[in-house]
C-alpha cells in the first residue's frame, strides 16, 4: 500500500469518525440565532377577555426582550380544544406558542377522547401567573358573609341558585368544589357569559356568583356587588380586606385559575429555556403590575418543571370534583 493510499485511508476514516461524534452531537438549526423571525402565541379565546388582554402584555413585553415581533392569534372554539390542537401539531421550533388556561387542566376530564394528548404533544415553558374567583352576592341580600350563604343553603335547601357562564370553567367549577365541601346545595343556573349572569344576580333572579375579577371588581367598588371571599389560597394584595373561602367557613377550600405559556412538544431545550427567561422578564414590568388588580393576577413566571407539575396537580384535582357532580361538555 503506497503513501498516497495511506493518506486517502487516513482522510476516509478521520472523516468517518467525525460523522460519528457529529451525530452523536446533533446540531440543531430551530436554536441556532433564535428568534429569527416573529413568534405567535395562539389564544384559545376571542380577543378581549381575560386571557387575550394577559397574553397581549406578554407578547408586547417578550417582544421588547427577544427583540423579534410577538403576536396574538386568536382561535377559539370548541372549550380552547381548537387553538390548542393547533399548537400541538405545528412545528417544534419556538416560534408557535400556546397561552394554557385552567381549560388544560379541565378538557382531559370533560371529554372522553381529544385529537391530542397535553403531555406528549406539547412541552411546559412558564407557569406565569395566577389568578381567583370572587364570591359575589346581591348587595341587598341577608347574606354577608360566607357563614351565611352557608347557613341560608342549609335552611332552605334547592332555593338557592348561582350563575355559572361555561361549562368546566374556573367559575363553574369553583362553586362545585364549594357546594361539595360546604355540604350544600346551590341550584346551578348556566348563562351564555358573565354579563347576563351577573345583569340577572344584579335583578334577583339568582342568589350568588362565582365570577372573575376582571367581571366583578368594578361593580363590585360601585355597590352594585357585594363580595364575599376570594377563592384563591391567600388574601389577594388587590382585595386585602376580603377573606379566603377557606379563612370564612371552608377549611383547605381553594380554587385558582391560572396562566401557562406552552410549546409543541420536541421544541428544543435551549428555545424553551430562552422563552421561560423571557417570560419570567415579562412579568415583572409596569404593564403586568397594572394587571395585578384589574385581572386579579399573582405572578409567578416559574420554570417549565413546575407548570408541567401543577398541570398534573390541576389535572388530577378537578378530575374528581367533575366525576362527582356528573359534569359533562356542552
Amino acid at each position: 500500500m503506497g503513501l498516497r493510499t495511506n493518506v486517502k485511508l487516513t482522510r476516509f476514516l478521520f472523516a468517518s469518525a467525525a460523522c460519528v461524534v457529529l451525530s452523536a452531537f446533533p446540531f440543531d438549526k430551530a436554536s441556532a440565532g433564535y428568534p429569527e423571525r416573529i413568534i405567535k402565541i395562539v389564544v384559545p379565546f376571542a380577543p378581549g377577555g381575560g386571557t387575550d388582554v394577559i397574553a397581549r402584555t406578554l407578547a408586547q413585553e417578550m417582544a421588547r426582550d427577544l427583540g423579534q415581533s410577538v403576536i396574538i392569534e386568536n382561535k377559539p372554539g370548541a372549550g380552547t380544544i381548537i387553538g390548542t390542537q393547533a399548537v400541538a401539531t405545528s412545528e417544534p421550533d419556538g416560534y408557535t406558542l400556546l397561552m394554557g388556561t385552567f381549560a388544560n387542566a379541565v378538557n382531559p376530564n370533560l371529554y372522553a377522547k381529544l385529537a391530542y394528548d397535553q403531555h406528549r404533544d406539547l412541552a411546559a415553558v412558564a407557569l406565569v401567573a395566577r389568578s381567583f374567583n370572587i364570591v359575589v352576592v346581591n348587595p341587598n341580600s341577608e347574606i354577608r358573609s360566607i357563614a351565611d350563604l352557608i347557613a341560608a343553603a342549609k335552611s332552605e335547601p334547592d332555593k338557592l341558585s348561582y350563575g355559572t357562564f361555561g361549562t368546566g370553567t374556573s367559575a363553574h367549577l369553583a362553586g362545585e368544589l364549594f357546594k361539595h365541601m360546604a355540604k350544600i346545595n346551590l341550584t346551578t343556573v348556566p348563562y351564555k357569559g358573565a354579563a347576563p349572569a351577573i345583569t340577572d344576580l344584579i335583578g334577583g333572579q339568582i342568589q350568588v356568583m362565582f365570577t372573575t375579577v376582571a367581571s366583578a371588581a368594578s361593580l363590585v367598588e360601585a355597590g352594585q356587588l357585594r363580595a364575599l371571599a376570594v377563592t384563591s389560597a391567600e388574601r389577594s394584595p388587590a382585595f386585602p380586606d376580603l377573606p379566603t373561602v377557606s379563612e370564612a367557613g371552608v377549611p383547605g377550600y381553594d380554587a385558582e385559575a391560572w396562566y401557562g405559556l406552552f410549546a409543541p412538544a420536541r421544541t428544543p431545550a435551549d428555545v424553551i429555556d430562552r422563552l421561560n427567561k423571557s417570560a419570567a422578564a415579562a412579568v415583572q414590568s409596569e404593564a403586568f403590575k397594572r394587571l395585578v388588580k384589574n385581572e386579579g393576577l399573582v405572578m409567578v413566571a416559574q420554570p417549565p418543571a413546575e407548570l408541567d407539575r401543577y398541570l398534573r396537580a390541576e389535572e388530577e384535582r378537578w378530575r374528581k370534583v367533575i366525576e362527582d357532580a356528573g359534569i359533562k361538555a356542552e
